[in-house]
């Protein structure tokens, strides 16, 4: 008998693609981007486009409709103006679907959330000629979803998505977020936007410490260096807080270790909530070190409320957040 789509799958994919509530918005790109195709983007080299770039003395050949006379007429000599390339921003979204994501309390689960975000990026940064792609990190292994132009694509992507996170496989699996970001960097090396969506909790990596490095860090700066990245962080709030529930029995789904735990003792509440807090402070402080961009979206909260608020301040900070050290070109 042939595989049916999950209803629900089919139901939430109309849910999580807000696209008239973000019609608006545009996603700030401010790094300069390689391209073949002709988009809306700026370049990195002159050429075909609309962007005006240096003036230079004319040489034979060069075409007359490019004179520049105002610098010709300063200078007694021939100048003509060069054009920056429109390019075709290529983004690429790694997608977290490991155990730690299947797992939600309220309205979303994160999962839904991350497809959700996923969606949202792809509405806020399509423009003509440029095009989506995907990793999807699950059981430690990385699945590409390849990048095609059009809004068909990217709901290929998002139906993919989905068709993973109903797959129904109990197994524990520990995933390497890390080592996801080298293959991203390793292997998509065209300059573009990368966006990250996961909930950075690494398992057995000194989360509450907020001196120690998470092991994604390095390979975030990677990223950092030769695209613009956001990073979109999922969040429950049971993570951040227990409630008052009796004896509850609480498993890691990624290392499989049990535990019980009292949640009617005040301090062990209130122990959770403050190494909650460290983990996520610590996961804030590093991504604002790699010069990262940092959504927060909740399952309680109103995410496309949050994506409006953060795109609008991120206009304001993302030429400052994304400015190379002093002597690097973009």
């Amino acid at each position: 008998m042939p595989n049916r789509p999950d209803p629900r799958a089919a139901m939430t994919i109309s849910q999580l693609a807000p696209e008239r509530a973000l019609r608006r918005l545009e996603l700030t790109v401010v790094r300069r981007l390689e391209g073949y195709l002709h988009g809306e983007h700026l370049g990195l080299l002159p050429g075909p486009g609309t962007e005006l770039a240096e003036a230079r003395e004319y040489q034979v050949g060069d075409d007359v409709r490019r004179m520049d006379w105002a610098v010709t007429a300063r200078t007694t000599m021939p100048h003509v103006r060069d054009l920056i390339a429109d390019r075709e921003l290529e983004t690429w979204a790694l997608v977290d679907l490991s155990g730690s994501m299947d797992f939600g309390t309220s309205t979303l689960e994160k999962r839904e959330l991350a497809v959700a975000a996923v969606a949202t990026v792809g509405f806020l940064t399509h423009r003509l000629g440029d095009r989506f792609g995907g990793l999807m990190l699950r059981d430690s292994a990385l699945r590409r979803w390849p990048a095609r132009s059009g809004r068909l694509a990217l709901y290929g992507l998002l139906r993919a998505l989905l068709a993973e996170q109903f797959s129904g496989n109990e197994e524990v699996h520990r995933s390497d977020l890390s080592a996801a970001l080298e293959s991203m960097a390793r292997t998509q090396r065209k300059r573009g936007l990368r966006v990250i969506v996961s909930d950075f909790l690494t398992p057995q990596d000194g989360e509450v410490a907020s001196q120690v490095e998470p092991s994604w860090e390095r390979a975030m700066r990677k990223l950092t260096a030769q695209h613009q990245v956001l990073a979109v962080e999922i969040v429950d709030p049971r993570e951040l807080e227990l409630p008052n529930i009796g004896v509850v029995t609480i498993g890691d789904p990624e290392t499989g270790e049990v535990r019980e735990i009292d949640t009617r003792r005040r301090k062990v509440r209130d122990a959770f909530a403050v190494a909650a807090l460290a983990q996520r402070e610590r996961t804030r402080a590093a991504l604002r070190r790699v010069g990262a961009g940092h959504l927060v979206l909740r399952t309680d909260r109103d995410w496309v409320a949050d994506t409006v608020r953060f795109v609008l301040a991120y206009r304001r900070v993302a030429p400052r957040l994304h400015q190379p050290p002093k002597g690097v070109a973009r």
